[in-house]
């Protein structure tokens, strides 16, 4: 792979979360019963840093969990034999709740679909609200985000790679070309 953009920075990214948060309130009037799940992994930290925005504007501490969505996807055969399952780590009750939803990349559709049958085996919650930190395009499935912290117009042969101080020691996008 060729790396052929970058397009956010680590300044560039934190106005996008911080603009988000901004949306998720107002869209909620408050952010009264919302709780967030994080899809593993950069979903995760992207999720904690919404809520972490949150709470600097509102006092409020919002609960944030984890979601692995290894066992819900259409896709298993495909990766590997036996899929690799990590640890799914909601300790909080999701009824009647308002879900955010949050993944670094929406590209198809089929993860936010996977998490979808993840989060309603869990329980019923009021609402599911998808948080996107960058949305490509060229979706499978009629998915699409409720936040979205950039949209960037890709071909099919680029890859958006999303890089997190937590799990990468940075924080950047950028567009990769497939040779």
């Amino acid at each position: 792979m060729i790396e052929k953009a970058q397009i956010m920075d680590e300044k560039g990214i934190s106005r996008a979360l911080i603009r988000v948060a901004h949306e998720i309130i107002e869209k909620n009037k408050g952010v009264n019963d919302v709780v967030f799940i994080g899809i593993k992994r950069r979903g995760v930290p992207l999720a904690k840093k919404i809520a972490e925005e949150i709470y600097k504007i509102e006092n409020i501490k919002l609960k944030v969990g984890i979601l692995d969505i290894a066992l819900y996807r259409d896709d298993l055969s495909t990766f590997n034999e036996q899929p690799v399952i990590n640890s799914t780590n909601i300790d909080f009750d999701i009824k009647d709740k308002t879900v955010i939803l949050v993944d670094d990349v929406l590209y198809t559709g089929r993860t936010v679909r996977a998490a979808l049958d993840a989060i309603i085996d869990l329980g019923r919650p009021k609402a599911i609200q998808l948080a996107i930190l960058i949305d490509r395009g060229h979706r499978e499935l009629p998915i699409r985000a409720d936040y979205v912290g950039k949209n960037v117009p890709t071909s099919k042969n680029e890859i958006v790679s999303v890089s997190i101080d937590e799990i990468d020691g940075v924080n950047k996008v950028v567009i990769n070309e497939v040779e």
